[in-house]
């Protein structure tokens, strides 16, 4: 899609610098998950090692379990170094640098000149080269389905403020998902009426004032 005005140009640098951002913590999760696991077999085999010292366990099968351990835990330093987390991780980050500086000049600006459009084409080239299609795609999409949600909460948020500035007033819930109107609703939202015992205290005192 041709982007040809200064909002349109905003809108897709926020979803892209956004969806390197969810790559970029989807790789850090992946990575700290992997660590942890090396990080575990390595006590493991620790706390094995010092349990056969104190109980003397010299069978073969014990002698075979800290050998099967640190062999897992090699084979997952192996696996660490070949998907390259740290590498892929850095790229993104200069990518998501890129796209926020050209970001900010585009705010910085009020209409679409050929310098900002020359930044953005090389920040969407950085893009495309820091993330494979597929997982641009999938990123893509979570990125678009969160902005959506953010301007639509900003949309309630600014309602609100207007109903509040019109000296309505506002009931909050903890539903954030009701509107301003369902909240203001007396439909939805019934006035409570006064308990049975107290209507009989209250008529008891308007006969009281009568004698």
């Amino acid at each position: 899609m041709i982007k040809d005005s200064i909002d349109e140009i905003k809108n897709d640098l926020r979803s892209k610098r956004d969806a390197l951002m969810m790559a970029h913590q989807k790789l850090n999760e992946d990575s700290n998950s992997w660590n942890q696991a090396i990080i575990a077999l390595s006590l493991t085999t620790g706390l094995i090692e010092s349990i056969k010292m104190k109980l003397e366990l010299n069978t073969a099968g014990w002698a075979l379990v800290p050998i099967i351990l640190s062999s897992i835990t090699a084979a997952c330093s192996s696996l660490i170094k070949f998907r390259n987390f740290s590498q892929r991780q850095e790229i993104l980050i200069q990518a998501s640098a890129n796209l926020t500086s050209v970001l900010n000049k585009a705010r910085n600006h009020k209409s679409l000149d050929d310098e900002l459009l020359t930044e953005y084409n090389l920040a969407l080239e950085k893009l495309e080269t820091s993330i494979y299609p597929t997982e641009r795609k999938v990123f893509l999409r979570q990125s678009h389905k969160n902005l959506l949600e953010i301007l639509k909460q900003e949309t309630k948020y600014f309602n609100l403020i207007n109903l509040a500035n019109a000296g309505e007033v506002i009931e909050l819930s903890d539903d954030s998902s009701l509107s301003s109107e369902e909240q203001l609703d007396e439909t939805t939202h019934p006035k409570k009426e006064p308990l049975p015992i107290i209507q009989e205290v209250q008529t008891e005192e308007e006969l009281g004032n009568t004698l």
